[in-house]
């Protein structure tokens, strides 16, 4: 057999030392010498990516250029390097790579999430700022948002008096789909009030099915010659998007009959609250219509309902995990909340920058947990160069937001639940070393609502319950694998309503 595998490691041999000098002689940024035909370095991952990534950024640089099969991956985990990528650099980074996920759920990478740079992503990008994530259109459907924790805390008191353990991720998860799809088309599918029951458990297939397989791996992107594999993959995701494509249509439909009736484009409204989404993109339509076709409106909203849900979901989730772990941050948290807002009244939005202790909660769990761990992948237009190394055009970017978060040379003792950490300090961002909403031209639009909507469901929950955990033991904090950082196992806890907010309770 020596004879067999002694050319075959010399030529193996040969091909890695190659590729190792032809980086150096190109000037690319460094990688782990192993560089493997046809594979590239898939060979060193391991699960959850984001730690994988960040081990080996730390043994061989903030600034690596990676072979994931066939593509060259620019992987970045310093905020220098990212400082670059999203500022200097920001417009040659600002496209997207084309993965099979953004052909068949993101409308042939010509939806907001997927589209590559250029006029189109700029005008559905200004679209979502104006006419969706405006500090106006927020405070508009101001009301949807307080009406839907109003019944989430509803449901966590009769289960609590009922002496039940509560399944917070579903909870959180039923929560943030009424509020994303009351905003979108006026209607609810989870708890009390859904009118149409079949509507509501088809919406609800749909929903599983996307978080089921949308984000799913496919090996397929980076090595082409295995795409005959991923076949069963690809057709599940034609399905998918026909249904949801099927779905969002039947709503367009039921939002132009009901503005027909009402007089076309009235300010009529919605369940107490001004248009809908889809209402006020129809109302485009009518001055636009070769631009804002209903296609243009599917796609839209479907990005606002996967974006919207999950990462706040999440979020929420290693929050309160976080604090029943240490119960002393949920005591100072709902001491403060006790002392500045009362027992007479629920929180609302507006007390969130009158409770500085409560938002330092939420940003040390951005930190820990970035909802969008390696952000969404961007990719180069042209060659050009990070940290004084050459990147190739065509090169996909992965900027690893969590190991910029847990950088002990950045953070001190980073994974130790440190809210206080962020006394004084306002907002979510502190430069290029703490971003969970991302930075750029493709940063996060949807930050407003993600951070109204953490900071109000974790508010009242705080207020309104005493919660402990569902056992001895501490709340398993491992991470699970996917996209948005999910926790592995599904958050349960136990609470008591709080005697001092019996009253209160009582008339939600």
């Amino acid at each position: 057999m020596d004879h067999i595998f002694t050319p075959i490691l010399y030529v193996l041999s040969l091909y890695i030392i190659t590729k190792h000098f032809i980086r150096k002689f190109r000037n690319h940024p460094p990688a782990p010498f192993l560089t493997f035909p046809i594979i590239g370095h898939l060979y060193l991952f391991k699960k959850p990516l984001q730690r994988t990534l960040a081990k080996i950024s730390n043994s061989h640089g903030p600034v690596l250029l990676l072979e994931f099969g066939s593509r060259n991956v620019l992987l970045v985990s310093s905020p220098s390097a990212a400082e670059e990528c999203f500022t200097k650099k920001d417009i040659v980074f600002a496209n997207r790579p084309r993965l099979m996920a953004g052909k068949h759920i993101g409308y042939n990478y010509t939806s907001l999430a997927w589209s590559s740079y250029g006029d189109h992503w700029r005008n559905l990008r200004r679209i979502t700022s104006v006419e969706m994530f405006s500090n106006h259109r927020l405070q508009m459907l101001h009301g949807i948002r307080v009406d839907e924790v109003k019944s989430m805390v509803k449901r966590i008191n009769s289960i609590a008096v009922a002496q039940k353990s509560v399944d917070m991720k579903s909870l959180f998860f039923e929560l943030m789909l009424n509020v994303m799809m009351r905003t979108i088309a006026g209607k609810r599918y989870y708890g009390e009030k859904v009118e149409d029951i079949e509507e509501a458990k088809r919406f609800r297939d749909i929903v599983q099915e996307t978080f089921r397989i949308g984000g799913a791996t496919n090996i397929g992107d980076f090595l082409p010659a295995l795409k005959q594999l991923v076949k069963k993959l690809e057709k599940s995701l034609i399905v998918l998007q026909q249904n949801r494509d099927d779905f969002m249509q039947g709503l367009i439909k039921d939002c132009r009959k009901r503005m027909e009736k009402q007089g076309s484009i009235t300010d009529s409204e919605i369940e107490g609250n001004k248009k809908s989404l889809i209402e006020v993109l129809l109302t485009l339509q009518e001055k636009e219509p070769e631009y804002y076709k209903d296609e243009i409106i599917r796609s839209l909203m479907l990005v606002l309902l996967s974006a919207g849900t999950d990462t706040s979901v999440g979020t929420m989730e290693w929050a309160l995990s976080l604090m029943l772990n240490h119960p002393e941050t949920l005591k100072k948290a709902q001491a403060e909340i006790d002392e500045r807002i009362g027992h007479e009244r629920l929180v609302d939005e507006s007390d969130i920058n009158n409770l500085p202790y409560l938002r330092c909660i939420i940003n040390e769990t951005f930190r820990m947990y970035p909802a969008g761990p390696l952000l969404v992948p961007h990719e180069s237009s042209e060659e050009t160069t990070v940290g004084g190394y050459r990147i190739p055009g065509g090169t996909m970017l992965l900027v690893n937001l969590w190991a910029i978060h847990n950088d002990p040379k950045l953070w001190d003792e980073p994974r130790k639940f440190k809210p206080e950490r962020f006394e004084g300090l306002e907002g979510v961002r502190d430069g290029y070393k703490m971003m969970p909403f991302g930075s750029g031209r493709r940063c996060c639009p949807g930050e407003g609502l993600a951070v109204r909507m953490v900071a109000l469901s974790l508010g009242c929950i705080i207020q309104c319950f005493d919660w402990q955990r569902n056992g001895k033991e501490l709340v398993d904090m491992i991470e699970g694998t996917g996209l948005t950082l999910p926790k592995a196992q599904p958050l349960v806890a136990k609470c008591n309503p709080r005697p001092i907010m019996a009253n209160l309770l009582s008339q939600i």
